[in-house]
């Protein structure tokens, strides 16, 4: 029970902590877009796009990571289990 709710707790403190910060980012780049859109130049917008497109596979291959670690771990347990004596 407490490793749960230390881990709650961590979670939040990581989520919480930074979201001042990505606020800000998001309106910078968005001044620098819409600043660009009125310069009549696309160099930066197209610039902006493509660091979002390298940025947005990176929670999903974070998750299949995570995924993908707990299911050989739970397999592993279950192979184990299954090689073991019953004890009658």
């Amino acid at each position: 029970m407490k490793k749960i709710l230390a881990a709650s707790l961590l979670y939040l403190v990581i989520i919480i902590t930074p979201l001042s910060r990505v606020q800000g980012q998001c309106a910078m780049c968005k001044a620098v877009a819409v600043s660009n859109i009125e310069s009549k130049s696309n160099a930066v917008g197209k610039g902006i796009n493509k660091g979002v497109l390298y940025l947005l596979p990176v929670p999903y291959l974070l998750l299949l990571t995570g995924v993908i670690v707990w299911w050989r771990n739970s397999r592993k347990k279950i192979t184990n289990q299954s090689k073991q004596p019953s004890s009658l």
